[in-house]
């Protein structure tokens, strides 16, 4: 792998060439994009095209059979990449752990890694569930949380590291579509008031075309698009003007 890359100015995150294959099946075909410091770039196609496998490259958990990720000039492989570009990731199931309480969870990060006394790890878990509307949660379980809070919750935690880039994993899976729409302001919100670069991974069509600065549509292990929302919108290629088109319509029995 090429140890350098010519590195462009407002370039948080650049990808070359990315391939792999698991299980005997190519998964990611030769990927190309670069995400823009500060900007809502939303990963989007079907399930099973390869967004998944894409976003565990990105947070260092797959390593490419080839090709390369760079982030902020540096091979994300590199020897404390990952450490010095502070990197939070949201789970789609919210991932909190049932036997702590909310604000626990929150700051369980700070708590493990002893980066601050208990007092103000407590001031800095308030801070940020009041940054999602959470203010009133750290006392609770989470099993005392519907599913939108748990999803702001571990939007709340992923912001206790103070991230550059915040990458996030199907944040409107599993919820209805008013708490999905509260989710994605949620990361619209966030993103604009602290400036960070977010990844969004989803096959959401409304939250990808109402949140992202650009989006790049994939399709079977390639990305097939690449642009705004109303760029991607105009794409002529059948299988994504199917997925971006399709809806259900009944047809009654006769």
């Amino acid at each position: 792998m090429n140890p350098a890359v010519p590195h462009a100015d407002g370039v948080s995150i650049r990808v070359r060439g990315l391939r792999k294959t698991l299980g005997g099946q190519e998964v990611l075909k030769g990927i190309d994009f670069d995400v823009r410091r500060g900007e809502i770039f939303v990963i989007m196609g079907p399930s099973g095209c390869g967004k998944t496998v894409l976003l565990k490259h990105l947070i260092g958990l797959l390593t490419p059979d080839a090709g390369e990720i760079w982030i902020e000039g540096e091979p994300i492989h590199a020897d404390g990449v990952l450490d010095r570009h502070r990197m939070a990731m949201v789970f789609q199931s919210g991932a909190l752990l049932n036997s702590l309480t909310v604000g626990e969870n929150v700051g369980l990060y700070l708590t493990e890694h002893r980066l601050k006394p208990p007092e103000e790890i407590a001031r800095v878990v308030a801070e940020k569930l009041a940054l999602v509307g959470l203010q009133d949660a750290a006392d609770k379980m989470p099993g005392e949380l519907s599913g939108g809070m748990k999803k702001r919750a571990s939007i709340a935690r992923a912001l206790v590291s103070e991230p550059q880039l915040i990458l996030y994993d199907e944040p409107t899976s599993e919820l209805d579509p008013l708490m999905a729409v509260t989710v994605g302001e949620e990361i619209l919100n966030l993103n604009r008031r602290m400036k960070v670069t977010s990844v969004v991974v989803t096959h959401d069509r409304d939250l990808a075309f109402g949140i992202g600065d650009r989006i790049a549509l994939m399709s079977d292990g390639r990305i097939l698009a690449l642009g705004t929302p109303a760029e991607v919108r105009q794409t002529p290629h059948p299988l994504l003007r199917e997925f971006l088109t399709a809806s259900f319509q009944f047809q009654p029995a006769a």
